[in-house]
């Protein structure tokens, strides 16, 4: 049994970032389960122009005390098991752009997403070959709108319909889709906390998980960490990573008092451990609104 956490190296991690990290070590801890730590590195443009974050990242995480279980592993040196998953799935090149599935009459909208509404789905060859000169290919999986559940720790049940969506991007990347679900299901991970802007994703990726053989995990979506304007928290909100705030005079002992705060795991500037907060931590009693980062 494990949990993890997944940071994508391409920006240090900020106080949001390393909220949901503590969680899914209080998660795991709590539960008798490893914590597995996995970059999410599959987009190497992103990656390259920010080179050296990973480590940075690591380094962030271990001055909070989260410390992790195994070897770290990167989506970068996983692609053959992206490979492997992809073959044995039921899937139809796409050339469509976002903006025409966002324009299309077809697609309900959706804030968070807008369910693909099967234009390529049928295309002839003699059609892919045409759109085929024209754009790459994506990849999709063939779902057809099934309704999939999993199971969320916070939120109970979360059902969904299942669209097409992609699972190899047309310059070749495999989708978040797919690369979270194979590492889960081949690495052990049976339970899964992440921030709750992600919710949605659950029935897609419970459902490719039984496709794959893979049972689903257990998901815990948290709360985010947002600024004063009720946006996701960015740089734009000043001094909110730990060598911002660092240089600022702030050590990561208070930052992760703070944290605790946020989470009503400790009084304000209260000093705490990750051992203390463990002993505290009890998932019903977590807030259910985001943190408001002022």
């Amino acid at each position: 049994m494990a949990g993890r956490f997944a940071p994508s190296p391409t920006s240090d991690l900020h106080l949001g970032n390393l909220r949901t990290a503590l969680l899914a070590w209080l998660f795991a801890r709590s539960t008798g389960r490893e914590l597995l730590v996995r970059i999410e590195d599959l987009d190497q443009v992103r990656v390259a122009a920010a080179s050296g974050l990973a480590t940075r990242q690591l380094a962030d995480l271990a001055a909070l005390g989260i410390d992790h279980d195994g070897p770290v592993v990167r989506q970068s040196q996983r692609l053959d098991l992206y490979a492997e998953a992809l073959a044995a799935l039921d899937t139809y090149e796409c050339y469509c752009s976002r903006r025409e599935i966002l324009e299309s009459a077809q697609a309900p909208h959706d804030e968070h997403h807008r369910p693909y509404p099967g234009t390529c789905r049928d295309l002839t060859e003699a059609e892919r070959a045409a759109r085929r000169a024209v754009r790459p290919a994506a990849l999709r999986v063939r779902a057809g709108g099934v309704t999939a559940t999993g199971i969320d720790e916070l939120y109970g049940p979360v059902s969904g319909a299942v669209d097409d969506f992609v699972v190899r991007r047309g310059d070749g990347t495999y989708a978040y889709n797919l690369a979270v679900v194979v590492d889960d299901g081949l690495q052990g991970v049976d339970q899964v906390v992440r921030g709750d802007d992600l919710l949605s994703s659950v029935p897609r990726q419970a459902w490719l998980a039984g496709q794959l053989g893979f049972a689903p995990p257990t998901y815990a979506h948290v709360p985010l960490a947002v600024g004063p304007d009720g946006r996701r928290l960015a740089k734009r909100d000043g001094a909110v990573t730990l060598s911002d705030l660092a240089a600022a005079g702030v050590t990561a002992e208070q930052v992760l008092a703070r944290i605790a705060a946020s989470l009503d795991l400790a009084e304000e500037r209260e000093s705490v451990s990750t051992a203390i907060l463990l002993e505290r931590f009890d998932p019903a009693n977590l807030p259910r609104q985001p943190w408001v980062v002022a």
